[in-house]
């Protein structure tokens, strides 16, 4: 006996559901490792097996992964019939009726991603100045797809979602402070260590 229509669209529609989910999880963590790389760059943090060259190749890498990632993410939610997002709603603000405020600042932090990455594809063209104040684009794009994901996603609120979620916003803190310590002069760099051990933190 076959499977009737109706049963074979809600079983596929299901998959995409799944699969959307998944890679806009995906993506949230390659960003995250992006930002976290792209914080602690200029840090100079190295060594002998991941050397300075590596990790900025790794940093390129994973933000050319991560905009394909959610290239696939996007196609994947469009396809899915559950609810209906135009294609271009991925690029345009408000361009669909599901959800519009979260869906649309999914698009901004697209955007965002993009202008980022073809900024630095035609880094030589347009010199590092523009380059680097395109760059601090980044430290946008990465909050307001967090707010994308906890606003849209249908199990956004789940122990394992928020788990991942709230993880990587951790990460992203603990390397945030870590730039914001080392860009301290020495001097006030020891009292703030100073007050940690007084405090009983370290």
């Amino acid at each position: 006996m076959t499977a009737s229509v109706p049963a074979v669209i809600a079983h596929t529609s299901s998959w995409y559901w799944y699969f959307g989910r998944a890679t806009g999880l995906v993506a949230l963590v390659l960003l995250t490792a992006t930002i976290v790389l792209g914080v602690l760059g200029p840090l100079r943090i190295s060594s002998t097996v991941w050397p300075r060259f590596a990790i900025r190749t790794l940093h390129r890498d994973l933000a050319l992964l991560s905009l394909l990632v959610i290239a696939i993410h996007v196609v994947t939610v469009v396809l899915d019939g559950y609810v209906q997002i135009p294609l271009s709603a991925a690029v345009l603000p408000f361009g669909s009726s599901y959800r519009p405020l979260w869906v649309a600042l999914g698009a901004v932090s697209f955007d965002l991603l993009l202008a980022i990455v073809f900024t630095s594809l035609l880094r030589r063209q347009l010199g590092d100045r523009i380059w680097r104040l395109v760059h601090w684009l980044t430290y946008a794009s990465w909050p307001i797809a967090v707010a994308h994901g906890l606003g849209t996603g249908s199990d956004s609120t789940k122990v394992w979602a928020l788990a991942i979620t709230v993880g990587c916003c951790a990460v992203v803190a603990l390397a945030a402070l870590a730039r914001v310590q080392r860009s301290l002069p020495p001097r006030a760099r020891t009292r703030a260590l100073g007050k940690r051990l007084q405090a009983g933190r370290w």
